[in-house]
């Protein structure tokens, strides 16, 4: 089974950042870290290409070769996402669509062959099942929260890391908030659930050890939604990684309180956050 994992392109909206990008000579902000994840879960037998269209065009050898195209994004690619589901479905080609945008608003995409919604460490399992016996259903989703715990390393062999600015890794997912502009609570919870900090220290070795030296994003909601895992775990174990001379830039999102908390401001600066 060859699987075309696809990501549709941004807006030029403030998700694009088209028009700084060009003073760091790279094609894209960021890569792909849900399909990229979503690649790992996926069977080891399936081949696996990643095209990511802020970074280089779909190809009709691409389509050539793919079997099922596996599609996710968010809101501000949505126009994007319609065009690539078109071409994928006028050659022929089955289409999977999950992530936000299609969680949030699956109705808006009839051309579309399977939706596997929610968080796919919860509804692609049962969909792989399903489809591996010619059975799929087109809506697999689900309410519940998986341990993330439990979710594999991204395939960073998939992406070409030469025209991305920086990496990105997750460590937690939820906030404790229920801000009125945001819809994460919507979608992940309010109880922050973690990755632990061996997962994440293996994470970064593992995009050292694919050769990434740059910066890295904690793509957290709210980096800090608890923060006694912060100071006693993740924060000395990252100032520890650091300490080996890697020197990686780290940035993230947290919520306004993180300037309440000196203590907690002083171990991310050790930490590498900037």
């Amino acid at each position: 089974m060859n699987v075309l994992l696809a990501y549709p392109k941004f807006s030029d909206t403030f998700w694009s950042f088209k028009h700084a990008l060009k003073f760091v000579r790279k094609r894209a902000s960021l890569p792909p870290l849900g399909l990229l994840t979503v690649g790992a879960m996926l069977p080891e037998s399936w081949a696996k290409r990643l095209v990511d269209v802020n970074v280089r065009k779909l190809r009709q050898s691409d389509l050539d070769w793919a079997d099922v195209v596996f599609i996710s994004g968010m809101i501000a690619q949505q126009d994007s996402a319609h065009e690539l589901i078109a071409r994928c479905r006028a050659a022929g080609k089955t289409v999977v669509a999950g992530g936000p945008l299609f969680t949030l608003g699956h109705e808006q995409f009839p051309e579309v062959n399977h939706f596997v919604l929610n968080e796919a460490e919860v509804t692609l399992p049962g969909f792989l099942r399903d489809f591996e016996r010619g059975a799929a259903r087109r809506m697999y989703a689900s309410p519940e929260l998986p341990d993330i715990r439990q979710t594999p390393p991204p395939l960073w062999e998939l992406a070409d890391m030469r025209h991305y600015a920086t990496m990105s890794v997750q460590f937690s997912r939820g906030c404790p908030f229920d801000c009125e502009f945001c819809n994460i609570t919507a979608m992940f919870g309010h109880r922050p659930r973690l990755k632990t900090t061996a997962q994440m220290i293996a994470e970064l070795d593992g995009l050292r050890q694919a050769g990434w030296r740059g910066a890295v994003f904690f793509v957290d909601d709210n980096f800090i939604g608890n923060k006694r895992v912060l100071k006693e775990e993740l924060l000395p174990a990252l100032i520890r990684w650091q300490q080996g001379g890697r020197g990686t830039p780290l940035f993230t999102e947290a919520s306004i309180n993180l300037a309440d908390d000196a203590e907690l401001m002083r171990l991310m600066v050790e930490a590498g956050f900037n």
